[in-house]
């Protein structure tokens, strides 16, 4: 039974796949596409935390801290960049810790 994908999977999936005794058609993308193919990933995975079960949370929150390292290995983002604009915004708009709801503005 076919079944279309058309999405960025991990280095290793064609692998297994086949060793699962399937076959799967896969393409290397530029980094244009790639690129791109990170962002889409994002989302996904995003969505798959915010779906998943306390059981679920930390391998689900490790697939989408690998998209975001991808990402950032991708733009030529250090870790460091990203904490100290962390930091900076943390500073200046607050973090999450007062577990504010903004439920309107008048």
């Amino acid at each position: 039974m076919e079944k279309e994908y058309h999405k960025l999977v991990r280095d290793r999936i064609p692998e297994i796949i086949r060793q699962s005794g399937i076959e799967c058609e896969t393409a290397v993308l530029s980094e244009t596409e790639y690129c791109q193919a990170l962002r889409l990933k994002l989302i996904e995975e995003a969505t798959e935390v915010a779906e998943a079960d306390k059981d679920n949370l930390v391998a689900e929150l490790a697939d989408l801290y690998e998209v975001i390292d991808a990402l950032m290995l991708s733009y030529g983002i250090s870790g460091d960049r990203i904490l100290n604009a962390q930091a900076k915004r943390r500073e200046t708009r607050g973090g999450f810790t007062k577990k504010i709801m903004l439920l309107r503005t008048f």
